[in-house]
């Protein structure tokens, strides 16, 4: 079969690798109907050292079920299943509270035995507790809504819960990649009534305020923040989300965050220590967030992308074949698209 294999930063590869089989009796077999490439792919994109083994690329996939192992009690052959970027039991503590991210038997994809999504096949792990079934055709032209559940939706999601977005509070939203954009759709679906856009690029800014974003802020660092604080009389913002990961987006969405607000982390961390911890401790401010348990969300999330009151599939503005995927990683980098969608 074809799969994405990056060997370090700037060489990706699509190759052909042996067939993607069941291994353990709790994994099922899925051929990917769709794929896509990820912010965060572009870290290692651009940072990755050459090892001893390529790296199988992707973690967020839309697919039928293909086969199963005797231990799969739920997921059956025909279905077809969005697969979050994490897999997951379902029945551990962590999952049973919500954090299938913190899943005792879980794990992510492209790492260890586990291959990676940006392919035409793919053996899932704890396929009970991560597989979730939809109730659509293959073809179905909802496909790019859908496909955000495996990710980007629940990541912007997660985002906004745990800055406490919400009716009558002021979001600032850092980052006008797919997970920002997604998080726009999140605090305007929980109630928002102000959403700060901090982004420059302008096919970017046009989905955000189409997403529900009432002001943007080109403006970086210090200037950010003053920008933020002068549209909120001085106050700050009470929810910031923050779907970066570098230093300065962290320390901005810290320092723009006003007394008792929230910021919520999503951005992959590329920074040793959460900064301005005096301020944000005189301030009250909660920092929280982490890897979003995006299986969590989907129940909730689902119905509105089913009945068209969402659209996060919008972020997509570009669809490759399997082979094409190395120029999708070249044009995400240039920023000439905001996120690729794979049809293997």
């Amino acid at each position: 079969m074809r799969a994405t294999m990056m060997y370090e930063a700037g060489d990706v590869r699509v190759e052909n690798v042996p067939d993607a089989t069941l291994a353990e009796p709790t994994d099922a077999l899925i051929r990917i109907t769709r794929a896509c490439i990820c912010g965060s792919d572009l870290w290692p994109y651009n940072e990755l050292k050459r090892g001893e083994r390529p790296r199988p690329m992707g973690h967020e996939a839309i697919g039928v079920v293909e086969a199963v192992g005797k231990g799969v009690r739920t997921i059956r052959v025909g279905q077809l299943v969005v697969m979050p970027f994490a897999y997951s039991d379902g029945s551990c503590e962590f999952c049973h509270e919500g954090l299938h991210t913190s899943c005792s038997h879980g794990g992510f994809f492209g790492i260890g035995r586990v291959g990676g999504a940006q392919a035409e096949a793919l053996c899932v792990p704890q396929a009970d507790g991560t597989l979730y079934p939809l109730p659509v055709g293959e073809d179905d032209r909802l496909m790019p809504s859908l496909l955000t559940l495996s990710d980007v939706m629940g990541t912007g999601h997660h985002a906004a819960v745990r800055a406490a977005a919400g009716p009558g509070r002021t979001v600032a939203v850092i980052g006008d990649g797919a997970v920002g954009l997604c998080g726009i759709i999140a605090a305007k679906r929980l109630g928002a009534e102000r959403i700060i856009l901090l982004g420059r690029h302008a096919d970017r800014i046009a989905l955000a305020r189409r997403f529900g974003a009432t002001d943007v802020v080109s403006e970086r660092g210090d200037d950010a923040i003053a920008r933020v604080r002068e549209l909120t009389r001085g106050s700050g913002a009470h929810s910031i989300l923050e779907c970066v990961g570098t230093e300065q987006a962290i320390t901005s969405a810290i320092a723009m965050a006003r007394p008792g607000g929230a910021v919520g982390r999503v951005g992959v961390p590329h920074y040793v220590a959460t900064p301005l911890a005096q301020p944000s401790f005189y301030g009250n401010i909660t920092v929280s967030g982490g890897p979003a348990p995006v299986r969590a969300y989907i129940e909730e999330l689902l119905p509105d992308v089913l009945a068209g009151r969402i659209e996060p599939g919008l972020v997509f503005d570009r669809t490759l074949g399997i082979d094409g995927v190395p120029g999708g990683y070249e044009a995400m980098n240039r920023r000439e698209s905001i996120k690729v969608m794979v049809r293997p």
